[in-house]
């Protein structure tokens, strides 16, 4: 909406104010949701929406096989003093 209306402003700011009247939301939300839209479109640099829930992905992933490495040790060091 504000890339769609921002020419009916003065500003980019004076549309997030308005828009972010009319559709709910602070006008602190709204610029970092922009800046996102940005980034996503290739405007701005910076990491993407997919590129971030990829690497949220891949920590989680990464926190699973330490804790299944630890739980091979662990059992390792166990079935070692048998």
């Amino acid at each position: 909406m504000v890339f769609d209306h921002e020419t009916d402003y003065p500003s980019q700011w004076a549309a997030i104010g308005a828009i972010a009247l009319k559709i709910g939301c602070t006008e602190e939300t709204l610029p970092s949701w922009v800046r996102q839209a940005k980034r996503d479109a290739g405007r701005q640099e910076g990491t993407t929406t997919t590129e971030r829930e990829r690497i949220k992905a891949l920590e989680r992933e990464n926190r699973e096989l330490k804790q299944a490495n630890e739980i091979v040790r662990m059992a390792s060091a166990y079935f070692a003093q048998a």
